[in-house]
């Protein structure tokens, strides 16, 4: 019995250690900082040019089979349930990052499979950040997850919120990137 309890602490140690090292960065978008101009939403009285940022991540654990990307506005004032700026799901294992304006409504810079599921806004693309003028800056949590089935089946209309909760229920590891916006 202690033989078996010692193997599986030492297994579950070196997931967490793998999983640890899994990372996500950006070009675009410093730890923390101010997210440009060239990433904001354009409407709702927000004038940026509405371009999804790139992202790059590493270290995926082993068994990973696809991932998601969620963008998610905690201080949004919707009540609690903050605002969705972009779900991405179905990005193959083989994928290390996504280039700047891979978001757009056509998702034809996106792999084959690749699905954007409708935001907050209404489109099924990146929305950039548009928070409320005179809130304090706004927190964008930018977070991939590193998935053990190679595909999440969406059905049209399946709302963001059980997006999120199918993709946690495959998650082996997740990174996040947190930027900031105020107006």
């Amino acid at each position: 019995m202690k033989r078996f309890l010692l193997a599986g602490v030492l297994a579950l140690g070196s997931t967490v250690a793998a999983a640890a090292s899994f990372t996500l960065s950006s070009p675009d978008i410093a730890p923390r900082q101010t997210i440009g101009p060239r990433f904001v939403f354009n409407g709702f009285g927000c004038s940026g040019e509405n371009v999804s940022p790139a992202l790059n991540w590493k270290n995926a654990p082993a068994g990973t089979k696809s991932f998601a990307i969620m963008v998610h506005d905690p201080d949004a004032p919707t009540g609690g349930a903050g605002f969705w700026h972009w779900v991405v799901v179905n990005l193959p294992a083989t994928m290390t990052g996504l280039a700047q304006g891979d978001g757009g409504l056509d998702s034809r810079n996106l792999p084959q499979g690749a699905q954007q599921i409708r935001n907050d806004y209404g489109q099924a693309a990146w929305g950039g950040p548009c928070p409320p003028e005179g809130d304090k800056p706004h927190h964008y949590n930018f977070t991939v997850y590193a998935l053990k089935t190679d595909r999440l089946d969406i059905p049209a209309g399946t709302s963001t919120s059980v997006v999120g909760f199918m993709i946690n229920s495959q998650a082996l590891a997740k990174a996040t990137l947190t930027g900031r916006y105020g107006r």
